[in-house]
């Protein structure tokens, strides 16, 4: 592990900890059952029956109380084990694990991708929730590959990468949290009638957790992914037209760095939206395409986890 004799104690802790849980993940991915996501999600889930109300207020609150007892949790474990390093990059190791689901996600993607390339349209239909919310029922191969190529895109800032940053700045707590804010804002951070104004806060806080994960993804997928001036040119013309000020960052630079088009219109609840087109001059998504972004995306995470070791090596030094 690189130049790691002269960093400091948390800085060899993130570093040992969070390949670790690379590691864990690489060879475990996400456990069938007991998921300790799933059980935040239904922790968050009774807090929201009790709060529940239709108003931006009582929506801070859930959010305050269901991201902040995250982080108090994290807080509270590694204060338990300050005093032994090992101890530290173990619990480190498992909330990495815990959070990251970049080994799921390919696995997902590449299920939806093997379907299509045997014909078989209605199980990948059947599959694609498993990645995105959309509406699978009147999508082609080449419209679930899309929405597959998208959703990977996505979800390496949300489920890898982000989660490596905000790890980097804030140990243990820091994984915990980013992952309890992301969770929240699946949960509610839609625009449903009845998560349009109580589920603000979590989208709200979602777009601010996420902004530094997905301009290190952008970059890194710029870097990364084969066409460097076309993930660039996508990103700086296309990024800022889409929805959310995070998934259009990866998305435009997925495209780009695939030689690809994404965006146009999809459907999400029954609910029909024309988003813009994501670099243009790219041409439609193929089924090949799925595993070339499974394979970005796992470089793009192995790549992240030298960044963020890297750049907590710099500020100490600082």
């Amino acid at each position: 592990m690189f130049a790691l004799r002269g960093a400091g104690r948390a800085e060899r802790v993130y570093a040992c900890g969070a390949a670790a849980g690379l590691l864990a993940d690489l060879l475990l991915g996400d456990p069938r059952r007991g998921h300790p996501v799933a059980g935040f999600g239904r922790a968050a889930g009774a807090v929201e029956r009790m709060l529940w109300r239709d108003h931006r207020g009582w929506g801070a609150l859930h959010t305050a109380v269901c991201a902040g007892g995250a982080a108090a949790v994290g807080l509270v474990a590694a204060r338990a084990v300050r005093r032994s390093p090992a101890a530290s990059v173990a619990l480190t190791a498992a909330a990495t694990w815990a959070v990251v689901g970049g080994t799921s996600l390919g696995r997902e993607a590449r299920a939806v991708g093997s379907a299509l390339e045997a014909g078989d349209v209605e199980l990948a239909r059947e599959l694609l929730p498993r990645l995105c919310g959309r509406d699978p029922a009147g999508l082609d191969a080449d419209g679930i590959a899309r929405g597959v190529v998208e959703s990977v895109a996505e979800n390496t800032s949300d489920a890898v990468v982000g989660a490596l940053v905000w790890g980097a700045v804030g140990g243990v707590p820091g994984l915990l949290a980013f992952r309890a804010v992301n969770t929240l804002d699946a949960m509610v951070g839609h625009k449903s009638a009845r998560y349009r104004r109580f589920g603000w806060a979590s989208a709200r806080l979602d777009d601010v957790a996420g902004w530094p994960g997905a301009r290190l993804t952008g970059a890194l997928a710029v870097l990364a992914g084969g066409r460097p001036r076309d993930a660039v040119r996508a990103w700086r013309a296309d990024a800022h037209r889409h929805p959310s000020p995070n998934a259009g960052v990866v998305e435009a630079s997925f495209a780009g760095a695939l030689g690809v088009r994404l965006g146009g219109t999809l459907s999400y609840g029954g609910r029909v939206e024309h988003r813009p087109v994501l670099n243009a001059p790219g041409r439609a998504v193929e089924v090949r395409d799925v595993d070339r972004a499974a394979r970005l995306s796992r470089r793009i995470g192995l790549a992240a986890w030298g960044v963020c070791v890297g750049g907590r090596l710099l500020w100490r030094r600082r």
